[in-house]
């Protein structure tokens, strides 16, 4: 079985999550029957963007990082509070840990600034929400990421995307990187995509 720990910052975005719970369970269930996932966070209750709540399964001080395959971070908003919680020196850990270990690392459009704050896209190609009106490709530049313009931008183990659109590409992505092509496209087909 593989293991995804999906890391949940206080001010994320529901419907980022929610790809990454619906794609590896629907292959736990339809698939190859090899995925798992686990949302964790640093709070019992964590508060979504625009005040969906929600209650993770785990508190990051819980689990053991070495029982995980993957690590998946849906992005937020700042207005929320997202930043406090994907800036922490706690998240900065589990990404270095995925990171050191080569581990696949899937995020959605502002997450990526977590591990780019993180220093972990340092000289790589990366993205970031990218629409016109936003500062957030400038940050991610500034942590030293190499930007690339693109909805997904996958760098060896690491997939970052532009906006919350490509949020079931990255699921799907990550599937692939756990997986198999084929496997994936059985997934996607099942679920409708073509």
């Amino acid at each position: 079985m593989k293991k995804t720990l999906l890391l949940l910052a206080n001010g994320f975005e529901a419907v980022e999550a929610s790809v990454f719970t619906d794609v590896l369970g629907w292959n736990k269930w339809e698939g190859d029957g090899t995925t798992e996932v686990v949302t964790v966070g640093l709070h019992k209750q964590l508060q979504c963007t625009w005040n969906f709540h929600v209650t993770p399964e785990k508190l990051l001080l819980e689990i053991t990082l070495e029982d995980f395959d993957a690590l998946a971070i849906p992005g937020g908003f700042e207005e929320a509070g997202f930043y406090e919680d994907a800036f922490s020196e706690e998240f900065q850990q589990v990404i270095h840990h995925f990171n050191d270990n080569k581990k696949p690392i899937a995020t959605i459009c502002v997450a990526s600034l977590a591990l780019g704050n993180c220093g972990i896209l340092q000289n790589k190609k990366a993205t970031t929400y990218s629409h016109p009106t936003s500062k957030r490709l400038a940050q991610l530049q500034s942590f030293g990421a190499t930007i690339v313009n693109e909805r997904i931008v996958q760098t060896d183990h690491i997939i970052t995307s532009s906006n919350p659109g490509t949020a079931f590409d990255v699921a799907f992505g990550l599937l692939e990187m756990l997986t198999t092509t084929e496997n994936t496209q059985k997934v996607k087909d099942l679920m409708g995509f073509k």
